[in-house]
């Protein structure tokens, strides 16, 4: 059984979140209170794992609002919380195809859900119980007369009880009512609920909480784990028994050893697997290795650690030659630590096990927090399903976007100027209807795409994406007319501007490229060009304006364009016609204080009725992209723009010499 579709509803934030498929991985990306950790609780408690017994209450758990209205809403029966989709395999489908017949079965996947009060799931089968009955009748071979009395039989209850009152039942009625009561419930759903229950995975929830501690006293731990001495064994000492268990001993093993020697052979054991486990994944010192030890108490220590047989975790850092505390490390670092022993030791002891992970990585470097995706990936993956949550752009799964659902608090506006909220959504598209909830998808997209488009070596910095269409567009004209094109050898990136130019460079400063400017000027922009000579960000030869290129005081690419050209550009790409119309007479008149080409454009557009498109930079270069057959022929505004663009070209190529 393989988890596809999850449900929940009636369960704190969340009323109904709507119905969202899930894959091998899926990561539920939103905002802090958007109700991550709801949707993993209550997933938690359909079938919880021994280690994590989430239960729900209904009084906790229930929307608070609706609380008083409990019974008048669900018409006197339990709220579900969770309603789940599971695909069969093969040899589940034809496991219950034995049973039933395989015309009885009309689906490849069950429902799994899971009310308040309920001391176990509820099951959907995608079984036909009425064509079930038939395909028993046709197996025992009943022959009409036989089968007759019990054509009105619909599911096991009637056809057992119309086989139970038969007065003198055939030998081969007998047998089917034989087959009948010996199934588990004497039920063909108790049949097919005894194959498929021992299936159906366990959820094991965890959150970036659950770090281990840094000593534990060993020789009271099995009383405390009786329950006969306070207190109980918490989280973080589970942890540590998780990581002696992962490393081949157990507490048992350790407290039997006869002598100190024996103790910390067996923990030195379980220090040195775990530490290759550690650097294997921990790339932010791979200069450490974990120490575990076990001593008798000191009286000076805090209790309850100056009494009894005391075994500590220390940490080693190779290159400075010092041990220090497990516990004085970073969060971070513990809680990475914790993690992998938690899940290594899931590993170990495998298991049907769906992981539920909140928040992991949450104290983690962003690198750091790469390792992890890569552990998810390398380790768990493979073996279980993973939901977790987040709201980190670095543990967003930017090469499988199609995983990432979005959970926001949804709020309407009704009636006008008054807010409320429809509770937790889950969707399956990315277009939340919060631009902040987006904020992790769009912070990983944007990292993703600064690692990816410096693919050459040679890297030509621009204002924006239209500014690489519109010198694609020139190249391509001038190479049909035999001229000299810009250098294949470059890449174009869309840097955003001057302002922006500091940045990219420090970003890529150690991938050892050779990276150009070609970006717009107006006068305000001279101290900042000054301050990125004198801060030698690049060479000054290196940092090339359109300005400068064109001759001009300011100059934008558009300055490129014969203005009658650009005009009809514009009325192209807008589509404006009539008194709308853009000539170079109005675009003079629109702004006279400006040489800049762009400018007067968005000018002139402000003096258009409020339905005219709105303008933008990128849609006439993106016009003229798609229209190359505006820069053939030999009008004289078309060979002065490619002149101009020659030129410019030309300048830049210089630069690969």
């Amino acid at each position: 059984m393989k988890l596809s579709h999850v449900r929940v509803t009636n369960f704190r934030s969340i009323e109904d979140s709507g119905e969202f498929e899930v894959g091998q991985l899926c990561c539920l990306v939103g905002k802090n209170e958007a109700g991550k950790t709801a949707v993993e609780q209550a997933l938690a408690g359909l079938n919880p794992h021994p280690a994590t017994p989430i239960a729900y209450d209904r009084e906790r758990d229930y929307p608070r609002r609706w609380l008083a209205d409990y019974g008048q809403r669900h018409g006197g029966k339990e709220a579900v919380v969770v309603t789940t989709r599971w695909t069969l395999s093969q040899e589940e489908k034809d496991a219950i195809a034995e049973l039933v017949g395989t015309s009885a079965i009309n689906g490849d996947s069950v429902t799994v859900s899971r009310s308040y009060g309920n001391t176990e799931p509820d099951w959907g089968l995608p079984v036909d119980f009425e064509a079930g009955v038939k395909n028993l009748i046709v197996a025992e071979k009943l022959d009409e007369e036989e089968a007759a009395p019990l054509v009105g039989a619909k599911d096991s209850k009637t056809l057992r009880g119309a086989l139970e009152g038969l007065e003198e039942p055939t030998t081969r009625q007998a047998r089917l009512l034989e087959r009948m009561n010996s199934l588990p419930d004497k039920t063909m759903t108790g049949a097919i609920l005894s194959f498929l229950k021992p299936r159906l995975p366990q959820f094991m929830y965890s959150s970036h909480y659950d770090r281990m501690v840094g000593q534990l006293r060993i020789d009271t731990l099995e009383r405390r784990k009786a329950g006969q001495l306070a207190p109980a064994i918490g989280a973080g000492e589970r942890v540590f028994l998780d990581f002696l268990e992962y490393a081949g001993t157990s507490i048992e093993e350790v407290v039997a050893a006869k002598t100190y020697e024996g103790l910390n052979a067996k923990c030195e054991s379980a220090s040195n697997r775990i530490t290759d486990q550690l650097q294997e994944y921990w790339k932010q010192n791979p200069h450490i290795e974990i120490d575990v030890r076990v001593t008798r108490a000191e009286p000076n220590d805090p209790q309850p650690f100056n009494e009894g047989v005391i075994a500590r975790a220390r940490v080693r850092n190779t290159l400075h030659k010092v041990t220090v505390p497990f516990s004085e490390r970073s969060a971070g670092f513990i809680w990475f630590f914790s993690f992998l022993v938690q899940f290594a030791q899931v590993q170990k002891t495998g298991g049907n096990v769906v992981l539920l992970l909140d928040e992991p990585g949450l104290t983690l470097h962003g690198k750091a927090q790469e390792d992890l995706l890569r552990y998810f990936d390398e380790k768990l993956v493979p073996r279980h399903q993973v939901l977790f949550t987040t709201h980190s752009p670095f543990m967003v799964p930017a090469d499988d976007l199609p995983s990432v659902r979005i959970v926001e608090d949804r709020l309407i506006e009704f009636p006008p100027g008054k807010w409320r909220s429809e509770g937790t959504k889950v969707r399956d598209d990315s277009m939340a209807t919060d631009r902040d909830t987006l904020f992790p998808l769009q912070g990983a997209l944007g990292y993703e795409i600064t690692q990816t488009l410096f693919v050459g070596k040679h890297t030509l910095l621009v204002e924006g994406p239209g500014d690489i269409l519109a010198l694609e567009a020139w190249s391509a004209a001038l190479t049909k007319r035999g001229k000299v094109g810009l250098d294949r050898r470059w890449t174009v990136c869309p840097a955003g501007g001057i302002d922006k130019i500091q940045p990219f460079v420090a970003l890529f400063s150690g991938q050892k490229l050779d990276i150009a400017v070609l970006s717009d000027y107006a006068k305000g922009d001279k101290r900042k060009l000054d301050s990125l000579r004198q801060n030698k960000i690049m060479e000054s030869d290196r940092l090339l304006t359109f300005a400068t290129l064109l001759g001009k005081e300011e100059a934008d690419i558009e300055d490129v364009f014969n203005a009658d050209l650009y005009a009809r550009i514009l009325n192209q790409a807008f589509g404006l016609v009539g008194q709308t119309e853009v000539t170079v007479q109005k675009l003079n008149e629109a702004d006279q204080g400006t040489i800049r080409l762009v400018k007067k454009a968005e000018a002139y557009f402000r003096t258009l009725p409020p339905d005219t498109p709105e303008f933008d930079h990128f849609t006439p270069c993106n016009w003229l992209f798609r229209h190359p057959e505006l820069l053939e022929g030999d009008a004289p505004e078309v060979i002065e723009t490619l002149d101009r663009a020659a030129a410019v070209i030309s300048t830049v190529n210089k630069l690969l010499v």
